[in-house]
């Protein structure tokens, strides 16, 4: 996605304190910004504009937070930061679960969520350093992964939506096949650090993931589990 552009930060709270300072910070850092307070407010701003990144609470008055996320995953891969309550990390894996890139628990710094969302929206573009690296576009058992248009293709050309966190996961696999890769080291490769500090949050993400390329994600064929040491990504990729 290119970022040539001021991009465009939608946050939805319905607590109108948090949602005016969150607004007046991050436009005060360089970016454009829309509020809603609802579910139905941020459908009448996604459909007038286009953004780049939603900063979604999870409680929200009608529609929940975890709803929309899983509403707008069956559709989109627009970034996601979920803002949750600091004492309930269920509610976090849960968010992951449902698609969310990442999290900011409540009461929260805005100059975290302000790295959060910089840290995102790096992960989303392809910028000049990697830009070597990622030219070339991937296969696997039929599938094809395009670092550039970041687009997943299945065995049937049909196009498979990834969300930005689980695409540079998927990536950081096809780059180092046949090699069993330590959940640091992956985390290292896909976010370069800047994932949420959440220890099952690649361990979600490989769920997800399998869950939309494993003909049984029960029993995975493409992405296997190292017991005590990680993951290993076995089949062979190649380059086009």
């Amino acid at each position: 996605m290119p970022m040539s552009r001021s991009p465009h930060i939608l946050i939805v709270e319905d607590d109108r304190e948090i949602r005016t300072m969150v607004s007046r910070f991050l436009q005060k850092n360089g970016f454009r910004v829309s509020v809603a307070e609802d579910a139905r407010a941020m459908d009448r701003v996604l459909e007038a504009a286009a953004i780049d990144l939603l900063v979604l609470d999870l409680m929200l008055p009608g529609e929940d937070g975890l709803s929309i996320c899983r509403r707008l995953r069956a559709s989109s891969s627009i970034p996601v930061i979920m803002l949750t309550a600091s004492g309930d990390p269920v509610a976090r894996v849960v968010g992951l679960e449902m698609g969310a890139d990442d999290y900011v628990p409540k009461p929260f710094d805005p100059h975290e969520l302000l790295a959060r969302v910089k840290a995102v929206l790096r992960r989303v573009s392809a910028f000049p350093a990697a830009k070597e690296e990622v030219r070339d576009r991937l296969q696997f058992a039929g599938w094809r992964l395009d670092p550039v248009a970041r687009e997943l293709k299945n065995p049937e050309d049909v196009r498979v939506t990834l969300t930005s966190a689980e695409f540079d996961l998927l990536l950081a696999f096809c780059r180092h096949p046949r090699r069993t890769l330590t959940r640091d080291q992956l985390l290292d490769l896909s976010q370069g650090r800047a994932g949420a500090p959440l220890d099952r949050s690649i361990d979600i993400l490989v769920s997800r993931i399998r869950r939309k390329i494993e003909s049984n994600p029960r029993d995975p064929a493409f992405i296997k589990t190292v017991r005590s040491g990680g993951y290993i990504f076995t089949p062979e990729v190649t380059t086009e």
